[in-house]
C-alpha cells in the first residue's frame, strides 16, 4: 500500500485493521505504534490539510496560524456564571498534528497524584506508576535521563538555561516568595518556578506529526488521509465497523476490521459519538438519531484550565514587543531564517510557576505563565509599548461544562458551554490573582515593571476580581473529560478505553481524562496514547 497522503492508490483501499479518527497528538502516537507491525494496516484520518505551512515550524508562528481558518477549528463557546456569560471561540488545530501544530509548545506532565486519583476513582491501570514509563518512552529530553525523564524517544524536549535579565529577575522574585527554583518543572515535586520545557528543537516546533509521523510516513501499511471530515461511525448492530466521511467533498466509507479509534479531542469526540447514536437518549431522540447506546455521560464533565491574563508595562527593557512588530519583526525574521534564533524561536511563555495560592493547600493548584510580550486586548495585536503578560489558571477546576450536538448535520458545530460557577474556582481565582501580583511586585522586579495595565489597580475586591475573570477571562484550550473513563454509570469508556455498551470502538484523547491534569495537556495526551497502544496491542 502506497503511504503518500491522499494518493489514488490509497483511495481504492477501503478496509483496514485500524481506523484512527483524528491526527492530533493522540492519533499520531497511535499511528506510530500500531503500524510498527508490517502485517497490520492503519488508516489515519485528519480533517485538515498536511502540515506544510512554514509557519508551523516557526515557534512564534502560532500567533498567525491561530487566525487561519484553514488550519483551525473555531467553535462557538459560552461560559455561564450566575447571571453573566463570557462568549468567544474554542480553538483547536485542524491540520496534521492537530493542536500540537498550533499550540504554545509548553510541555507539562502534570502531578503524579493526578493519575493516582484517576486510578483510585475507578480508572484502574492509569496510576502514575502506569503512566510514568510512557512519558519516558516518548521523550528525548535535553536535560538527560533521570527517574522521570526519558532520552532517545521521538519527542524532543528543550529547556532554556538563561532567558536573560528580565526572566532571571522573575525567577528570583518567585524565590523571594518562597518558591524553589526548578531546573525541570516536571519533577515529582511540581511546586516551584523556572523556565518552561518546550517541544522545540534547534529553533523549530516539534509537533506530534513531526515527532511521530514524519519518521514513519513511508511505511507501506500506513495510510495518512488529510482533508477528510468524519461524519459518523458506522455500526453493525452494536459493533463499530467503519466510518462515513467526506474526502475533498466526496462521500467515502472506510472499514476497520479490528477497531475504530476516536482521537478527535474533547470537543469533537463527543460530537461524533452523539452523531453516531452514542450519547444521552433524550438528546439523540430530540434529533431523531437512532440510539445505538444510551450513554448519558457523553458530552458531560467538560473541564478546562479557565484563567485570567494580567498585563503590565515594562520599564527600561524592551521585552519582545518591538521584535514582534514591524520593522523589528523583519529583523526577527531575518535572524530566524539565518540562525533559527531570536524571539521567533521561543515558546508561548518563558517562565512558569506552579503554586499553592490558597492557605493549607496540600499540593500546587494553580499555574502561572509569564510571557515577555503584551497585546491590545480589543484586537490581540502586539502593543507598541513594551509590556508583559502573566496568566493565572486553576489546575484542577471543579466547574463542569457540556458539549451537545444541535443538529444531525456534521457541519454544524456543537453547543459548547463552559462553566465558572463552582465556589472553589471563584475563590481560587481571587487567590491566584493576588499571588501573581505579589510575585510581580517583589524587589527583584521593581526596576523592570511599571503599572498593571489590565485589569488595573482598581480591581481589588474578591467580587471585582471574580467579575473581571468571568467577563474577560479565557479558556485555556485544555479541554478534557467529556468521554471520561472509569466504572460508574456516567463514564463513557472503561479503563481500557473501550466505549461502554458497544464493541470495536475506543476513545483515546483528552476527553477520557476524569479530571484535567495539573498543567498543559499536550504531553499527557501523547503519554495516554502510548499507554493506549500498549493496551490495544495486548488484545
Amino acid at each position: 500500500m502506497n503511504s503518500s497522503t491522499g494518493s489514488a492508490a490509497q483511495m481504492r483501499m477501503i478496509s483496514y485493521d485500524y481506523v484512527i479518527i483524528g491526527a492530533g497528538s493522540a492519533g499520531c502516537v497511535l499511528a506510530h505504534r500500531l503500524s510498527e507491525n508490517q502485517d497490520t494496516s492503519v488508516l489515519l484520518i485528519e480533517a485538515g490539510p498536511e502540515d506544510t505551512s512554514w509557519l508551523i515550524r516557526v515557534p512564534k508562528g502560532y500567533r498567525k496560524i491561530q487566525r487561519d481558518p484553514r488550519l483551525m477549528w473555531r467553535f462557538p463557546f459560552t461560559a455561564q456564571a450566575n447571571g453573566g456569560e463570557w462568549s468567544g471561540s474554542a480553538l483547536g488545530g485542524k491540520v496534521l498534528g492537530g493542536t500540537s501544530s498550533i499550540n504554545s509548545m509548553l510541555y507539562v506532565r502534570g502531578q503524579p497524584k493526578d493519575y493516582d486519583d484517576w486510578a483510585a476513582a475507578g480508572a484502574t491501570g492509569w496510576s502514575w506508576r502506569d503512566i510514568a514509563p510512557c512519558f519516558k518512552r516518548i521523550e528525548d529530553h535535553e536535560l538527560g535521563e533521570s527517574d522521570t525523564r526519558g532520552v532517545g524517544g521521538p519527542l524532543h524536549i528543550s529547556c532554556t538555561r538563561d532567558g536573560g535579565p528580565l526572566c532571571e529577575a522573575i525567577i528570583q522574585a518567585g524565590v523571594g516568595l518562597g518558591l524553589s527554583r526548578r531546573e525541570d518543572l516536571n519533577g515529582i515535586e511540581q511546586e516551584g518556578i523556572g523556565y518552561f520545557p518546550a517541544t522545540i528543537r534547534h529553533g523549530q516546533r516539534i509537533s506530534a506529526a513531526r515527532a511521530f509521523l514524519a519518521p514513519i510516513k513511508r511505511r507501506a501499511n500506513l495510510t495518512i488521509m488529510t482533508d477528510a471530515t468524519v461524519a459518523r461511525i458506522v455500526f453493525e448492530g452494536t459493533r463499530a465497523v467503519g466510518v462515513n466521511c467526506t474526502v475533498r467533498e466526496i462521500p467515502r466509507e472506510f472499514r476497520g476490521d479490528r477497531e475504530i479509534i476516536l482521537c478527535a479531542g474533547a470537543l469533537q469526540s463527543p460530537k461524533i459519538l452523539q452523531l453516531s447514536g452514542i450519547g444521552p437518549a433524550d438528546l439523540l431522540g430530540s434529533l431523531k438519531i437512532p440510539v445505538i447506546c444510551d450513554s448519558p455521560g457523553v458530552g458531560e464533565n467538560l473541564r478546562d484550565h479557565w484563567g485570567l491574563r494580567l498585563q503590565y508595562r515594562l520599564l527600561g527593557v524592551s521585552g519582545y514587543n518591538r521584535w514582534l512588530r514591524r520593522p523589528g519583526l523583519w529583523i526577527s525574521a531575518l535572524q530566524y531564517i539565518t540562525r533559527r534564533t531570536g524571539v521567533l524561536s521561543t515558546a508561548g511563555a518563558q517562565v512558569g510557576a506552579f503554586i499553592k495560592a490558597m492557605p493549607d493547600a496540600s499540593r500546587p493548584h494553580a499555574e502561572i505563565h509569564i510571557a515577555l510580550f503584551s497585546v491590545v486586548r480589543a484586537t490581540n495585536e502586539i502593543e507598541s509599548r513594551p509590556g508583559l503578560w502573566c496568566t493565572v489558571r486553576s489546575l484542577r477546576p471543579e466547574s463542569q461544562g457540556t458539549v451537545k450536538i444541535r443538529s444531525t448535520d456534521p457541519g454544524v458545530p456543537p453547543a459548547i458551554r463552559g462553566n465558572f460557577s463552582a465556589e472553589y474556582d471563584r475563590q481560587l481565582t481571587v487567590h491566584m490573582v493576588r499571588y501573581a501580583r505579589r510575585l510581580l511586585f517583589q524587589p527583584a522586579l521593581r526596576k523592570y515593571l511599571g503599572e498593571e495595565t489590565f485589569p488595573g489597580s482598581h480591581c481589588q475586591s474578591p467580587n471585582e476580581i471574580v467579575d473581571v475573570c468571568r467577563r474577560f477571562g479565557s479558556p485555556g484550550s485544555h479541554f478534557a473529560g467529556t468521554c471520561r473513563m472509569g466504572q460508574d454509570l456516567m463514564t463513557v469508556v472503561d479503563p481500557t478505553l473501550r466505549v461502554r455498551g458497544v464493541s470495536g470502538l475506543r476513545v483515546v484523547d483528552c476527553s477520557v481524562m476524569p479530571q484535567v491534569v495539573s498543567g498543559n495537556t499536550n504531553g499527557p495526551v501523547m503519554a495516554i496514547a502510548w499507554r493506549a497502544a500498549d493496551l490495544i496491542l495486548a488484545g
